[in-house]
């Protein structure tokens, strides 16, 4: 007797129900189905198309552990819904006590919606998972930079003649009150996250590869700091409007440990008026990493 194919129902009836606008694509043209045609989905997956096909069809059977993730991701799906698609596809879900790289789509509406502001989305380990074109406007494209600068800290604990930049911007931005201060803001920051998941076994790596590899890292971690945070003031040296004195603002996402990162410029102010004129160049989307087995 056939067995049903449930990864290919839910496969199929999540990438009708996501929205183009959703996944960060532009919606133009006639289009005579509902959702993401399933080219799209594979692009944002990095699949085969023909292999998002035969999955839906019940052809593909055994999906791995790094496609189901890149599925998930793709389809901004909730942690409920994840996890049904990994027993789907008889895999057991991501521990619950590790952290997430997942962006819910309701976070990702918000940082599309926020297009006015730059406005990123990091882990909790401060890997960076999601922006918006501002952000690329204002900080750079994430998209140039190699998959290490991609994490804040471990961009910020370079060594000095290595680091020269922000770590994930593609020009200079300075906090105000000294890179000493950030770097005790971020691992105190850190602090915290892995006393909330003390069973994450990557994570437990990458503080260990930061304790062996960063002095400076290693006797702020041995401080025992522990607080969230909250933000900053930073100045970016724009390669085309020159200088911008912004605030940082760090926030919380409902439900999540996901940071939510935007800068602002004060009411009234040339550096608004240099915000004003970056915002006229840009497309104003919503942006994830598109890497399986990586943040997407």
């Amino acid at each position: 007797m056939a067995t049903t194919n449930h990864f290919g129902i839910a496969l199929r009836g999540w990438r009708e129900r996501v929205s183009p606008q959703d996944s960060g694509l532009e919606a133009g043209g006639d289009r005579r189905i509902p959702g993401l045609r399933r080219e799209e989905l594979a692009g944002l997956a990095g699949l085969s198309v023909d292999y998002v096909v035969r999955l839906e069809q019940g052809r593909a059977r055994n999906p791995s552990v790094q496609v189901v993730t890149a599925l998930a991701r793709a389809l901004r799906l909730e942690p409920s819904e994840r996890d049904h698609l990994f027993r789907c596809a008889h895999l057991a879900p991501p521990a619950a006590g590790n952290v997430s790289w997942h962006v819910p789509a309701r976070v990702h509406r918000l940082v599309g919606q926020l297009a006015g502001s730059p406005t990123a989305v990091f882990a909790a380990d401060w890997t960076l998972v999601s922006w918006n074109d501002m952000w690329s406007e204002v900080i750079g494209d994430p998209r140039t930079y190699g998959w290490v600068e991609r994490n804040l800290v471990a961009g910020m604990f370079r060594p000095r003649g290595v680091r020269g930049r922000e770590p994930i911007a593609a020009w200079p931005v300075r906090s105000r009150a000294g890179d000493e201060v950030e770097e005790e803001d971020l691992v105190a920051d850190l602090r915290v996250t892995a006393a909330a998941h003390p069973h994450d076994a990557r994570l437990a790596a990458f503080v260990d590869r930061m304790l062996h590899d960063s002095p400076r890292f290693a006797h702020l971690w041995s401080n025992g700091t522990a607080r969230t945070h909250v933000g900053d003031r930073k100045t970016v040296e724009h390669p085309r409007v020159g200088d911008l004195d912004l605030d940082l603002d760090v926030v919380m996402a409902a439900g999540t440990d996901l940071r939510i990162v935007t800068y602002t410029a004060a009411t009234g102010t040339t550096d608004a008026e240099k915000m004003d004129a970056l915002r006229t160049a840009c497309p104003r989307q919503a942006r994830t990493m598109s890497r399986t087995g990586g943040p997407s």
